[in-house]
């Protein structure tokens, strides 16, 4: 697995979280109005570290620690799963999320068996429902207790 991924223009990258980046990955914050639907990166990351499959990075903008992405990357299974996917509150409307998810995209489907990228979110008022669906991802019917279930679909 890359432990640095850039996007076409080289000026957003997926990094690696180590020791010395940990603080500001842990400083980063969504709106108050959305932290109902997303996990702080504290609780993200301790998650991670107790999750075999777990595949975690800081979404960075030059040098700028903007987000927080987290998949579960289980290659038994042809669907990967985006765990979390945070921007924060003053990088927010930049682009960022979206270049984070084509980069995403782009990598799980590389991965062995990749059919589809699953990630779920509550509906609602400041959801990130309508961000999803603008990416290409497509409801499945399911739930997850009280999340949405959507997929993105690789071409074959």
């Amino acid at each position: 697995m890359p432990q640095e991924m850039f996007s076409s223009d080289h000026l957003l990258t997926l990094r690696e979280i180590t020791e010395g980046s940990l603080s500001e990955i842990l400083k980063l914050e969504v709106l108050d109005n959305q932290k109902a639907f997303v996990a702080p990166n504290s609780v993200s990351i301790a998650q991670a570290h107790y999750s075999k499959t777990a595949w975690f990075r800081g979404i960075y903008h030059e040098e700028t620690p903007v987000g927080f992405v987290m998949l579960d990357l289980d290659e038994s299974k042809p669907d990967y799963f985006l765990w979390r996917l945070m921007i924060d509150k003053s990088h927010q409307h930049k682009e960022y999320g979206k270049l984070a998810i084509e980069m995403i995209i782009d990598y799980v489907s590389t991965l062995p068996n990749a059919k589809e990228l699953l990630t779920s979110c509550v509906p609602g008022e400041n959801s990130p429902e309508g961000f999803y669906i603008h990416m290409g991802f497509k409801f499945t019917g399911d739930m997850i207790e009280n999340e949405k279930v959507y997929h993105y679909e690789f071409l074959a």
